[in-house]
């Protein structure tokens, strides 16, 4: 199913859909992660709301004590890199973990591996909501929280060149320009040493690829996006498919 223009609905109606995409996104997740993983939709975690939290649960939770973090009954994180259009990598050790910064943590004491975020139009409503969601999503880089953004939206006058731009020009203080064709974004977010960065320029009227979502170094999992933002789409209330797609049937 090909991307949507969702800046013909209003922001309540993409939010709706959102909700059940990210409901799909976390139980493929729970299908197909290792054991020791497990995801969670909608939670918060310094201040910032992710929509899917992948956390690692505590060596006490395991029935045979502590695994290696790869090792799962149902699945093992893949250790090939993932190939997506354009990559980057930071130079060095990413120079704003050296600042002080609020440790992210799940309320339940399970260790955040990784965060998953679908921009809404909120994020860019306004300068201050899009700063506020980059530095957010700099202090998960600098505690090396893996990341995973999805932005269906074209970029606005606060993110000319798109989100996976103002992220990296905070992190490494250099450019990013999508193709002009593909303005939308997807970007995996690696957390090392350094800071890898593998992005995916889309436009509507395009089928997502699966992206990666990384739980350590050289270690992630394939993202469903397609297959989930079909499923999600399927229950969207029939009024407003006609408006996204008009060749649905009413």
């Amino acid at each position: 199913m090909p991307m949507h223009d969702w800046t013909k609905v209003e922001a309540a109606i993409f939010h709706a859909f959102h909700h059940e995409w990210i409901s799909e996104i976390s139980r493929a997740l729970n299908r197909n992660l290792p054991t020791e993983y497990y995801a969670l939709p909608e939670q918060v975690a310094a201040g910032f709301g992710p929509d899917v939290l992948t956390l690692q649960g505590s060596a006490a939770d395991e029935p045979d004590g502590p695994r290696e973090a790869t090792v799962g009954g149902t699945a093992t994180a893949l250790r090939t890199r993932p190939q997506t259009r354009f990559a980057a990598e930071t130079d060095t050790e990413f120079y704003r973990r050296r600042k002080s910064s609020i440790v992210v943590r799940h309320v339940s004491g399970d260790r955040i591996v990784a965060m998953l975020e679908i921009m809404s139009p909120g994020n860019k409503s306004h300068k201050q909501a899009l700063r506020a969601f980059v530095e957010k999503a700099c202090e998960l880089l600098e505690h090396r929280i893996h990341l995973l953004i999805v932005d269906p939206f074209p970029p606005s006058p606060r993110d000319p060149h798109g989100i996976h731009a103002a992220i990296w020009e905070q992190v490494q203080d250099d450019s990013f320009q999508p193709p002009a064709d593909q303005p939308l974004t997807l970007v995996a977010y690696e957390c090392d040493l350094t800071t890898r960065a593998y992005i995916e320029p889309f436009a509507v009227g395009q089928a997502l690829p699966d992206m990666p979502l990384f739980l350590e170094p050289n270690g992630c999992v394939m993202v469903p996006l397609e297959a989930t933002y079909e499923t999600a789409f399927a229950v969207l209330p029939r009024r407003w498919q006609t408006v996204l797609a008009p060749t649905v049937q009413k």
